[in-house]
């Protein structure tokens, strides 16, 4: 009678086990991202723009055991969907007061139609449509956060992630350094001008480096700008299980849907949490320290499951409709920030 408690103990513990060469692989591919950033350009990249990349080259190159997937598919989706969770911890409903009412409709306008324009774009193109949904989620929000957020829900392919993320730091990195050369052209005040760049540049880092160049005042406007499209970030994931469910072939069964994804529920939760003052600063400081790191290793790991041979079947369609949603964006922002005038 005592057999089966002897072999079950040594199963529970090397299910434990199999989990810690892709964590440990993992943990080398962010340290190693957030090394990259005390070297000359790579300072300007976000060490999960970094870490994703890392993640790429490493797999491609050196390679790794079969033994470290178990890992890595922890990494990669529960880890994931932890940190975009924690996020909230880092936004309250009162940092957007400052852009008033008209700013928060101007920044939901902007992400409607931004998103609305590249899926329509890449079915026009005919690129897949889960690659469509991140692109179009990563121009409209937030850049890699909103990408990883999306595709908890859209589980896109890891090739899908790493073209949208590497679709995402080009057209916002060429925007970080040619929308301060445009300020003057287009006759834009400080706070007009760091809505613009809170508006339509996609990473958090981009946005900050950009806006500042404009002042202080355009720094602040900027991130605030910013940080109403984070904030709708939310919302818009549950669009995307949404349209998730929806088969793309329209004879199929439609898909099961969870409603309001639990990560989302628990972002929300504690968006409000952190609102209301209630969250003890010794608690949410490590918290807010952490949770970048978390995101970086979920998209060290998706970088590890990228197959550069398969990132390349994609092709150059999905690159011209991420272009085309920047260049959208960057001029619907201008308009809807003219009109404030």
């Amino acid at each position: 009678m005592d057999h089966p408690s002897v072999v079950l103990a040594p199963r529970k513990s090397s299910a434990v086990a199999s989990y810690v060469p892709g964590l440990v692989l993992v943990g080398v591919i962010t340290a190693s991202a957030y090394g990259l950033r005390h070297l000359p350009f790579f300072s300007a990249l976000s060490p999960m723009i970094s870490a994703i990349f890392v993640g790429m080259l490493f797999a491609n190159t050196v390679g790794f055991s079969p033994e470290a997937n178990a890992g890595l598919g922890i990494a990669g989706k529960k880890l994931l969907r932890l940190a975009v969770a924690l996020l909230g911890l880092q936004l309250t409903f009162g940092q957007l007061a400052s852009i008033g009412v008209t700013g928060l409709a101007v920044a939901a306008a902007a992400l409607v139609l931004t998103f609305s324009f590249t899926v329509w774009m890449g079915r026009v193109l005919g690129i897949d449509r889960k690659l469509a949904l991140l692109l179009a989620a990563g121009t409209s929000v937030c850049g890699a956060s909103a990408i990883a957020g999306a595709n908890a829900v859209a589980k896109a392919d890891d090739e899908d992630v790493s073209y949208a993320v590497a679709c995402i730091t080009l057209f916002g990195t060429i925007a970080m350094f040619l929308y301060p050369l445009l300020q003057a052209i287009l006759g834009l005040d400080p706070y007009e001008y760091g809505l613009w760049i809170g508006l339509s540049v996609h990473e958090v880092a981009q946005v900050v480096g950009a806006g500042f160049q404009g002042g202080e005042v355009a720094g602040q406007t900027a991130v605030v700008a910013k940080l109403a499209r984070v904030m709708m970030l939310a919302p818009l994931v549950v669009g995307i299980a949404a349209l998730a469910a929806i088969p793309a072939d329209a004879s199929l069964p439609r898909k099961g849907m969870q409603v309001i994804p639990t990560f989302i529920v628990g972002f929300l939760l504690l968006t409000m949490l952190n609102s209301s003052g209630l969250v003890p600063e010794q608690l949410r400081a490590p918290i807010v320290v952490v949770t970048p790191v978390l995101l970086t290793a979920a998209m060290g790991a998706l970088g590890l499951g990228t197959n550069l041979s398969k990132l390349r079947r994609r092709g150059f369609r999905p690159l011209v409709v991420s272009g085309l949603a920047t260049l959208f964006i960057a001029t619907v922002g201008l308009g809807l920030v003219t009109l404030m005038k």
